[in-house]
């Protein structure tokens, strides 16, 4: 069984990861090993719909789509909708054995599900951590009363890592907080990565812009912390360049709020656009941006955005700290990294950035989505081998 709350044609970086992973499996075992999806219907963005069928089987790999609930990315939404999808799944799988459980997660209750249910089948569970749920919340509830339910969440995380297998991480960046709760469980690294709509795509602009257009496409959430450093630095940058940002999420009405109040008139706003139409939005910019909020937990973390907007050769601004600030500035030419929250250090990275398209074939070679998500998939093959014996011809997962 393969936990993922998102799955494509919804727009996430879990959605794209668990959609090249679950590809994956089913090229590495050859079709021998059952694969069952247990996702949900679309529902990343209430401003965007895409249809997907509750039931489908392609091979070996059979996927569930439950319906939950809408959500504007709130925490009391997210919960219910959430829970929606946990009782679906117990109910789904209530009388199905499976040999392994694959949860990949970046909310922690999508790896206690599944920890849940590996421990009630006697098998053993891998885990793909995507985020540190825990750690990222103890910054951003600091200040909340929510703060005090943080200890529940730290026992349970735990207990989950405790319980696995084996953890993959998508940073390294995460390595020292997981080995500290859980020292005997292996930990593999296998980052997010170029996915193929950004492959061998020519990103030459038709028409030369009277100013540089500078786009943001992606999630627009107090993790991205866009309302602090977009309205300032768009002011600052007044007849000198043009902003477009793309997307949706639960900080959008206060970046919406921020521009309004400052009268800020070279930024554009639009609703999310499906996958192979950001294609075409990164073909018109001039310049990428990409930007984290200023808070202790993200500079453990490696944005899965980092690779799309390194494939497109377009040069990149990017507001980052920590891991993800070293990752970028060791392996993407023609990018800047400033200090999160900073629109001084905007400015003068963006007044340095190079310009024009720049080659980075060796870093989308390295680090496209089918070699990662092919990594990845022989990983969990092999531990699925060590936990039923190397001569089992296939399994259930």
């Amino acid at each position: 069984m393969l936990l993922t709350f998102y799955l494509r044609p919804d727009l996430s970086a879990g959605a794209f990861r668990a959609s090249a992973l679950v590809e994956a499996l089913a090229e590495e075992s050859g079709g021998s090993v059952h694969i069952d999806v247990m996702t949900t219907i679309p529902n990343r963005y209430g401003s965007y719909s895409a249809t997907a069928p509750a039931h489908e089987v392609n091979g070996p790999v059979t996927i569930h789509r439950f319906r939950v609930s809408g959500h504007r990315s709130g925490m009391a939404d997210q919960s219910i909708s959430f829970a929606a999808y946990a009782w679906q799944v117990h109910r789904k799988a209530r009388r199905r054995h499976y040999d392994l459980v694959v949860a990949t997660s970046s909310r922690l209750m999508t790896a206690v599900l599944g920890a849940r249910l590996a421990a009630r089948r006697r098998a053993p569970l891998y885990l793909d951590i995507r985020d540190l749920f825990v750690d990222t919340m103890g910054d951003l509830l600091s200040a909340n009363p929510l703060r005090h339910v943080l200890p529940l969440f730290r026992h349970l995380e735990t207990r989950v890592f405790r319980s696995a297998a084996r953890i993959n991480i998508v940073s390294e960046g995460f390595e020292a907080y997981i080995s500290a709760r859980a020292p005997r469980v292996p930990i593999v690294f296998t980052p997010n990565g170029v996915d193929p709509e950004f492959i061998n795509r020519s990103f030459t602009k038709e028409r030369p812009n009277l100013r540089p257009l500078i786009v943001y496409a992606g999630n627009i959430g107090e993790g991205q912390g866009l309302h602090h450093i977009l309205p300032e630095a768009a002011r600052r940058l007044a007849g000198r360049a043009d902003f477009l940002v793309v997307g949706d999420g639960g900080a959008r009405a206060r970046l919406e709020q921020a521009l309004m109040e400052r009268r800020i008139t070279n930024v554009s706003l639009r609703p999310p656009v499906p996958r192979e139409q950001v294609v075409d939005l990164y073909r018109e910019a001039d310049i990428l941006f990409l930007h984290l909020n200023h808070h202790r937990a993200f500079e453990k973390v490696l944005p899965s955005k980092v690779f799309e907007l390194a494939a497109t050769g377009k040069p990149i601004l990017a507001g980052l700290s920590g891991y993800a600030r070293k990752f970028v500035e060791s392996n993407i030419r023609g990018a800047l990294v400033f200090d999160p929250c900073d629109a001084g250090g905007f400015v003068s990275a963006f007044e340095a950035l190079p310009r024009g398209l720049i080659a980075r074939d060796e870093f989308i070679g390295q680090y496209s989505r089918q070699a990662v998500s092919t990594r990845l998939a022989r990983d969990i093959l092999a531990v699925l081998r060590q936990s039923h014996g190397e001569n089992v011809p296939c399994g259930s997962l």
